[in-house]
Protein backbone atom coordinates (compact mmCIF):
# COMPACT_ATOMS: atom_id res chain seq x y z
CA UNK A 1 0.00 0.00 0.00
CA UNK A 2 1.28 3.47 -0.85
CA UNK A 3 1.88 6.03 1.86
CA UNK A 4 -1.09 8.17 2.72
CA UNK A 5 -0.94 11.93 2.83
CA UNK A 6 -1.96 13.82 5.95
CA UNK A 7 -5.16 14.85 4.18
CA UNK A 8 -5.98 11.24 3.25
CA UNK A 9 -5.41 10.10 6.83
CA UNK A 10 -7.70 12.88 8.04
CA UNK A 11 -10.41 11.87 5.60
CA UNK A 12 -10.16 8.23 6.63
CA UNK A 13 -10.37 9.25 10.29
CA UNK A 14 -13.48 11.33 9.52
CA UNK A 15 -15.03 8.32 7.81
CA UNK A 16 -14.13 6.15 10.79
CA UNK A 17 -15.99 8.51 13.10
CA UNK A 18 -19.03 8.37 10.82
CA UNK A 19 -18.94 4.58 10.74
CA UNK A 20 -18.68 4.47 14.54
CA UNK A 21 -21.71 6.73 14.78
CA UNK A 22 -23.70 4.51 12.44
CA UNK A 23 -22.73 1.43 14.47
CA UNK A 24 -23.98 3.12 17.64
CA UNK A 25 -27.21 4.26 16.00
CA UNK A 26 -28.13 0.89 14.50
CA UNK A 27 -27.23 -0.86 17.75
CA UNK A 28 -29.56 1.54 19.59
CA UNK A 29 -32.34 1.06 17.02
CA UNK A 30 -32.03 -2.73 17.21
CA UNK A 31 -32.35 -2.58 20.98
CA UNK A 32 -35.41 -0.32 20.82
CA UNK A 33 -37.57 -2.16 18.30
CA UNK A 34 -39.93 -4.99 19.07
CA UNK A 35 -40.33 -6.01 15.43
CA UNK A 36 -37.98 -8.93 14.72
CA UNK A 37 -37.65 -7.97 11.06
CA UNK A 38 -36.63 -4.41 11.90
CA UNK A 39 -34.28 -5.70 14.60
CA UNK A 40 -32.64 -8.05 12.09
CA UNK A 41 -32.30 -5.25 9.54
CA UNK A 42 -30.71 -2.93 12.10
CA UNK A 43 -28.30 -5.63 13.23
CA UNK A 44 -27.30 -6.37 9.64
CA UNK A 45 -26.71 -2.68 8.96
CA UNK A 46 -24.72 -2.36 12.18
CA UNK A 47 -22.56 -5.32 11.13
CA UNK A 48 -22.02 -3.83 7.67
CA UNK A 49 -20.81 -0.56 9.18
CA UNK A 50 -18.55 -2.51 11.54
CA UNK A 51 -16.95 -4.20 8.52
CA UNK A 52 -16.45 -0.79 6.92
CA UNK A 53 -14.83 0.49 10.11
CA UNK A 54 -12.56 -2.56 10.25
CA UNK A 55 -11.41 -1.91 6.66
CA UNK A 56 -10.70 1.75 7.40
CA UNK A 57 -8.77 0.81 10.54
CA UNK A 58 -6.71 -1.66 8.56
CA UNK A 59 -5.80 1.08 6.06
CA UNK A 60 -4.76 3.43 8.85
CA UNK A 61 -2.69 0.71 10.52
CA UNK A 62 -0.98 -0.22 7.27
CA UNK A 63 -0.19 3.42 6.56
CA UNK A 64 1.26 3.84 10.06
CA UNK A 65 3.47 0.79 9.58
CA UNK A 66 4.97 2.35 6.43
CA UNK A 67 6.08 5.46 8.22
Amino acid sequence: MARLTTKEVGLIEDNMRQEQLMIQKFNFYAAQTTDPNVKNLCENLRDMHQRHLDILMRHINEAAALQ
